[in-house]
């Protein structure tokens, strides 16, 4: 039976795909589109089911994950079941569009992105590309070309037709406020000191080994610092190998002389008040974290994932490094003693440190979600020819 919708919004599989797309699919709600004309179209696997069940948007899931970058015969044997699995998902996708006859198909990037993606270029339908990375992703790369237009995080993205609609994040990270009465605030809701500099670390709802080893260095080479705060979110994966993993308040590393509050948790829903209460954070450079430490305006010292497809993470790290906003630390130097000697001389330096906030602040944007929506809108074949194909 036929449908008919005004987008399908495709691509998902992680966070950092399915965030910036929901906030442009509210925005268009809040333009006035029907909340069950916009069609989401994700993954099988991952996490796009529980995300996107009961906020109101009829969504397909399409089979399939990634291709594996190796040649062992573990690697070939996924391989080829991920090709079977985007060859079945190519179809649905064609027959998906073909069905709904949307008026724009919305590509947020992934592999749950290319069936509707070549669906909309098969039949001629306009397609809208959504890159929050400051590099293009791959199917972001393969697409450009036949995109009406392209939302772009970042200035300097080289996507064709790119408007730079900056990256949505929650509204609760642009409400973040981080004055000193605020700072104060958000760490007593986190169990912290409230007048000590504070260095809140994270790499992810898993977490990231390096940077976890390296913070709990730091607060061996902090010892006899009782002028320091840590709070470290651990990671879920990573939770049980850390030193002092039980929930409470912060304890005092190092010697008998006293060192750092160090609190660590396993992970934290409340990241706003993390952002509040930071000093400074520590933390890989994804997309959406990037986006959400200039939404708030937090400095930062950012160590990008090793081995990311097309190295995006240091291209994103380079987005607030260009302005003075964070400090880049490679992975490989990642270790206890260089993470002191950086956040020693960030927080020895107030007046710097609030201008790296400034700076950070400076590339945010509050309304991008809403940006990327009129994108999509002016992009949409309008409604007299929505039969033609």
């Amino acid at each position: 039976m036929s449908v008919e919708r005004f987008a399908l919004v495709a691509g998902g599989g992680t966070a950092g795909h399915l965030q910036p797309a929901l906030a442009i699919a509210e925005a268009l709600v809040d333009a006035g589109h029907d909340r069950g004309t916009i069609e989401f179209v994700g993954s099988e696997r991952g996490q796009d089911r529980a995300t996107l069940e009961g906020r109101g948007f009829p969504f397909t899931l399409l089979p399939g994950r990634g291709i594996v970058r190796g040649l062992s015969p573990r690697d070939v044997t996924r391989n080829i079941g991920s090709l079977w699995g985007l060859s079945i998902a190519v179809v649905r996708g064609y027959r998906l569009v073909a069905r709904t006859h949307p008026r724009v198909v919305v590509s947020v990037g992934g592999y749950a992105s290319l069936a509707a993606s070549l669906a909309a270029v098969v039949r001629r339908v306009p397609l809208v590309l959504v890159n929050v990375d400051a590099v293009p992703g791959a199917a972001n790369r393969l697409f450009g070309r036949f995109a009406r237009a392209s939302a772009v995080g970042w200035e300097g993205n080289p996507l064709p037709r790119a408007v730079v609609t900056g990256t949505p994040v929650r509204p609760e990270i642009t409400a973040v406020r981080r004055g000193p009465s605020d700072r104060r605030s958000a760490r007593r809701l986190l169990g912290l000191p409230e007048d000590l500099p504070t260095v809140v670390v994270f790499g992810g709802s898993l977490g990231a080994r390096s940077i976890n080893v390296a913070t709990a260095e730091l607060a061996d080479r902090w010892q006899g610092r009782e002028d320091r705060s840590i709070y470290h979110i651990v990671g879920r994966r990573d939770w049980e190998e850390q030193p002092g993993s039980a929930a409470g308040g912060p304890d005092r590393a190092g010697s008998a002389d006293g060192g750092p509050a160090v609190k660590r948790v396993p992970y934290e829903e409340q990241m706003a008040a993390a952002y509040a209460a930071a000093d400074v954070v520590v933390c890989r450079s994804g997309a959406m974290t990037v986006a959400e430490l200039a939404a708030a305006g937090v400095p930062s010292i950012l160590v990008p994932l090793p081995g990311a497809p097309g190295d995006h993470q240091t291209a994103n790290a380079r987005v607030l490094e260009r302005v003075g906003a964070s400090v880049l630390l490679a992975d490989a130097e990642c270790g206890g003693d260089a993470l002191a000697a950086e956040l020693d001389r960030l927080l020895a330096d107030a007046p710097a440190l609030e201008a790296m906030g400034r700076a950070a602040a400076s590339l945010g944007r509050k309304d991008a979600a809403a940006a990327g929506a009129r994108v999509v809108e002016l992009s949409a074949r309008p409604r007299a020819r929505e039969g033609a194909a």
